[in-house]
């Protein structure tokens, strides 16, 4: 089976209560067997409140990895601004509405003053396949290039430049892959390099992307020389496109946007998971230029991108974050998680920014026994990295300092 050893076995499913096995079961021959579950012993959530999730049998989980709910499980504000929305109309991007132009303005005001346009999808998938897309037309390249572990989403074109999904032989031929961050990368080197392997094939450069946070790759919140191998690829002709999926909207705590850490100017930035705390909203943002020349060629529509209740979930998680200062509480929050973690004295290295962090272990099989163990300890983490063997913590942004320690205090007994 394809995939982390995090995910759950479906051999192992003697040992499980027989309604839990009855259930799976069910569930492999009805959505097939390319789905996964996570833990050795799966488990089946029935609501969220804040940083916590709750069984069918009414037991309490410390969430410390979905950072889709980003401003909390079942938020009230977000869950009200649905619920008003569906009850009077949903609709799409064809009919004017005001609350779709004022969150559009309100999202770009976040962002530099160049990225003046915002295309919406449902999913980060769409976003970076309609980024790619613009970048090919705007750039005649078709040249990509990312990171050994990159994951950018599930579509055809997209899981072309996704080694995560099915390793470097599954990429198409117009992708190079370069190191992740790391002692003793030069980032800008490798990225040059790259540039000229495609000049080799006949290929231009179309694009660098690049996840922010290189969450894949095993979490790397600074990465000198971003900006340098970001001039190489515009000098080459290519543009540069940001995939703040993951760690855009406050996660780092250190302003709203990845980029904004690496000196980074992008061309285009792409957003997905957190922007709707849960409902099915994404989008692409770039330079007017870029859009202008993608009409002139065709078209665009996306019949649920932007839809109303979508809309109004996404105006809702932005307001939120600002008003219950979550950018401000990652930091303060991330910075004691990080000390914690360093103080526990059993990692490798903790990397990371804000309440996205990454906590490497020896290998593969400690890191997937701590997940499994701090399962059975009611706190959910995830592993992440080319290895398999880095903790992945993203909890969702109102984590507190309790949270902090309960989770802390678990992985202390969890870690062998």
């Amino acid at each position: 089976m394809a995939g982390p050893t995090t995910y759950f076995d479906p051999t192992d499913s003697a040992g499980l209560e027989p309604p839990v096995r009855d259930l799976i079961e069910r569930r492999a021959r009805a959505m097939g067997s390319a789905y996964r579950l996570f833990y050795q012993d799966p488990v089946q959530l029935a609501r969220g409140s804040g940083t916590k999730v709750y069984d069918v049998d009414g037991v309490e989980y410390l969430d410390a990895y979905n950072n889709v709910p980003s401003v909390g499980h079942a938020h009230p504000r977000v869950v009200a601004a649905i619920a008003a929305q569906a009850a009077l109309l949903t609709t799409h991007t064809r009919y004017l509405s005001e609350p779709t132009v004022n969150y559009a303005e309100d999202l770009l005001s976040t962002l530099p003053e160049h990225i003046a346009n915002v295309m919406f999808t449902c999913t980060g998938s769409e976003a970076n396949d309609l980024a790619l897309r613009i970048a090919k037309l705007a750039t005649g390249g078709t040249g990509v290039i990312v990171t050994r572990n990159a994951y950018h989403g599930v579509t055809t074109e997209i899981a072309a430049i996704s080694p995560s999904l099915g390793g470097v032989q599954s990429l198409a031929d117009w992708t190079r892959v370069i190191p992740a961050p790391g002692p003793g990368i030069g980032f800008a080197e490798a990225v040059e390099a790259a540039i000229a392997d495609l000049a080799l094939a006949g290929i231009r450069p179309a694009a660098l992307i690049v996840d922010t946070i290189f969450a894949s790759d095993g979490v790397f919140a600074d990465v000198p020389g971003l900006a340098h191998a970001a001039a190489a690829v515009h000098r080459a002709g290519g543009l540069v496109i940001a995939d703040e999926v993951q760690p855009g909207f406050g996660r780092l705590g250190t302003g709203m946007w990845g980029f904004e850490r690496h000196a980074l100017r992008p061309d285009i930035v792409t957003v997905g998971k957190p922007m709707g705390n849960g409902a099915p909203i994404a989008a692409m943002l770039a330079r007017r230029e870029l859009v202008d020349e993608f009409n002139s060629h065709g078209r665009y529509f996306n019949t649920f991108g932007g839809s109303s209740v979508s809309i109004a979930a996404a105006q809702a998680t932005l307001d939120v974050l600002r008003d219950e200062n979550l950018i401000g509480n990652a930091r303060v929050v991330g910075d004691y998680l990080v000390a914690g973690l360093t103080h526990l004295g059993r990692f490798v290295e903790v990397r990371g920014a804000g309440l996205f962090i990454g906590a490497q272990l020896e290998n593969e099989r400690v890191a997937v026994a701590a997940v499994n163990a701090l399962r059975a300890r009611r706190v959910l983490i995830s592993a992440a990295g080319p290895a398999n063997d880095t903790l992945k913590i993203r909890p969702p942004l109102p984590f507190s300092i309790a949270d902090a320690d309960r989770l802390l205090t678990e992985l202390a007994t969890a870690l062998p």
